[in-house]
Formats: C-alpha cells, structure tokens, sequence
C-alpha cells in the first residue's frame, strides 16, 4: 500500500510511518515541517489547505491521520481549524481520491465527562460533555470521520490513552522537569488507577486498526497496554528512569480542581509561552480512575501490546543513560 501518515513530525505519528515502512510499505507524510522520518516521502501543508492535502493524497491507498493540536489550553479557534475543519477536509480528499482505508487517530479523552472510566470500553464520543477544547473538538472529528464510513471507504477510530516513551517531550519531559524543580504534585492520595500506553504498542495498535479497517469498519477501538497503575506509581516510574526524585507534595484534588479552573481563566486573558501549570482536565486526569477493558480491541483488532509497562521504564531509563529502579 502507500499510507499518508499525518502528522508524522510528531512522535507517535512518526513511530507509526516507520512501522509501515519497516514492513515495506510506501509511506508519505503530510505536515507543516520535515517529517525525518527515514524512508518516507514528506508533503508539507496545512490540512486547512484543501489543494496541498489533494496533492499529498494522489496515488495513496490509506490515509492514518494523527495530525492535530494538542494542547491543555489556546484559541478555541485553531483547535476547531486544525482538528475539525482539518478532518473534514482531509476526508473530502480521501473519497475524492479513491482512498479506500481511514484511520482516524482519536482519544478517550473524547468521551470523558471528567467521572471515573473503570473497566469500560470505547463509549460514544460526546463533544458536548468532552473536557476542554482538544477533547471537544477530537469528539467531534472522529464523529465527522465515523460518519464518513461506508462500503469502499473503511474508516476506523483507534484512541491511545496516555502514550508516552523515550523523545517524548509532551508527557515525559514535562513530568521530570516539573518533578526536578519540585512542580509536581500528586493530587489526593495518587492512588487513582489509570491505564497508559508505551509508545510503540500504541503505533502498532494503529497499524492494526489500518490492517483490520475492512473487517471492523465504523467502530472505535481504545488502545492501551492493559496494565493500569496508580498514577503515583506511573510517575516515579517515569521520574525514576530519568534519575529524578518522585513528586512527594500532595494536594487535595479538590483544591487542584479549583486552581485549574482559574488557570484556565487567566491563561485565555493572558496565555504562557508554555503549558498551564494545572486545569480542571488535568486535575481530573491525575485524580480519577481511567482504565479500560481491552478484550474487544485486542480480539478486533487481532493485536495484543509486545512492551510491558515495567519494559518500558527500563528503555527509559536506557534513554537517559540510567537504569529504573
């Protein structure tokens, strides 16, 4: 096949085109910078650009779309340009083009009204319930792309939760920086229980939502490791690959909630060069259970994760030239 992979720049979205690639397929990326991904064929745009993204579609097979704001807070209207009028163009290209699989890269985050998810699966996404201005507008591209699926045209939804790994600067590093300088609590007693995914059995989840696109068509799949922590249990580990000290400072996740919430009103006045330190998305990520049954994807999508979390920690740890303890 060829597969434009977008927003291959980014790290998952590029750990998904070397996966196709190492397979042999014919990988073309699509986003605003080089992708450097070895071996892929780059095509850089915007996806509001309804020409370049036509361009970059000609001869392709299946598109996987990852490319997206991501963000905790911003103008509401880049995240609605970029992950919902994006989308939509993006797949008025595909159909136009003959591209017969679509992966829609989503997150459970869509369907998170901000009460605990235990033991659930791939609920409805819910733009009006969904936390934030990502999840609200990821709800609604992958309702647009959902829409989309018919006879011909497969479309897919495949929501990793929590990816993180080695170059990851979104989660990672924002972690250990913030543990080193003392910046990072843990909300409540840290003992909420939450699912993540290592970052290469989140792209092979993908590739295998792409792979069984014909046979599972119109649905989504939450991928994850199958292995929820305590979310005081996953950021030591992470601290501790990296040589940091664990964050010890509690605070009510009340309290945080709260502070979020005026974060967030300062931060649209008056927004940092950086993320907020707190918002009520975050606060209730760190302070709620969200963990997922895995059996239908894994049975669906004929896929099981090969990275174990406690692996996974030690390829971190090898990243940072320490060893987990």
């Amino acid at each position: 096949m060829t597969v434009l992979v977008t927003g291959a720049s980014g790290l998952l979205g590029g750990a998904v085109a070397r996966v196709l690639l190492e397979r042999g397929e014919d990988v073309r990326t699509f986003q605003r910078r080089p992708s450097g991904v070895p071996g892929a064929q780059d095509a850089s745009g915007s996806l509001t650009d309804a020409a370049a993204v036509a361009a970059a579609l000609d001869g392709v097979d299946a598109v996987v779309h990852l490319a997206a704001k991501v963000s905790l807070a911003g103008d509401p209207a880049e995240f609605e340009a970029v992950n919902v009028t994006g989308t939509r163009v993006l797949l008025d290209a595909a159909e136009s083009a003959d591209v017969r699989r679509f992966v829609q890269v989503s997150s459970p985050s869509v369907a998170h009204s901000g009460t605990s998810l235990v033991g659930v699966g791939a609920e409805r996404a819910d733009p009006a319930q969904a936390r934030g201005e990502y999840a609200r507008t990821k709800a609604v591209s992958e309702l647009l792309a959902l829409d989309r699926d018919r006879s011909g045209f497969s479309v897919v939804a495949v929501r990793p939760h929590i990816v993180w790994g080695p170059g990851d600067t979104q989660l990672v590093e924002r972690v250990i920086d913030r543990a080193a300088s003392g910046r990072l609590p843990l909300l409540g007693h840290g003992a909420a229980l939450i699912d993540s995914t290592y970052l290469d059995n989140a792209a092979a989840g993908i590739v295998a939502g792409l792979d069984r696109a014909d046979a599972v068509h119109g649905r989504a799949y939450v991928v994850t490791n199958g292995e929820p922590r305590p979310v005081a249990d996953l950021l030591a580990g992470i601290c501790r690959a990296a040589g940091v000290e664990p964050p010890r400072l509690r605070v009510p996740a009340g309290l945080a909630r709260g502070a979020g919430g005026l974060v967030e009103a300062v931060w649209r006045v008056r927004p940092g060069t950086d993320e907020p330190p707190m918002t009520r998305f975050l606060a209730e990520q760190l302070s709620t259970a969200h963990w997922f049954d895995q059996r239908a994807t894994w049975a669906d999508l004929r896929w099981r994760p090969s990275v174990s979390i406690d692996e996974g920690f030690r390829r971190l740890a090898a990243h940072y030239g320490g060893t987990a303890r």
